[in-house]
């Protein structure tokens, strides 16, 4: 006597596009916790009653080569002084105090970086150093 075993069909689930789903969630929740930063030290800062944030009149960059510009401009070494205390007094008739911005590369030297920023302060302009 042969007994027969019988096979029932079986339904299967297609779990693809859970996969999918779970990888984006997966990628999503790395993302956001890269972003928060649960160290933080809460601290209340005051707060003032107008909106006001530093025009970047002047812009001097430095590069990895110690080339000098102000704005886009390439400016030789020897006349940078000179230059930025000429711009410096042509933004004066427009805004009283104007402010100079310095972008530093990293390679750059810091000796120089405060030399712009004591000639800048000579002519009572407000400076700002961002060190890339």
């Amino acid at each position: 006597m042969k007994i027969r075993k019988r096979h029932k069909n079986e339904s299967e689930v297609s779990t693809d596009s859970l996969n999918d789903i779970l990888f984006i969630l997966l990628m999503f929740f790395l993302i956001v916790a890269t972003l928060g930063n649960p160290n933080v030290v809460k601290v209340g800062l005051p707060r003032g009653s107008k909106d006001t944030k530093a025009k970047q009149n002047i812009t001097v960059s430095i590069d990895k080569n110690q080339q000098y510009y102000i704005g886009t401009k390439p400016v030789p070494s020897e006349s940078f002084d000179s230059l930025l205390r000429y711009e410096i007094r042509k933004q004066r008739a427009f805004v009283d105090t104007p402010t100079v911005v310095i972008n530093a590369d990293t390679s750059a030297y810091y000796g120089e970086v405060f030399r712009i920023m004591r000639v800048a302060k000579k002519d009572t302009a407000k400076v700002v150093a961002n060190v890339n």
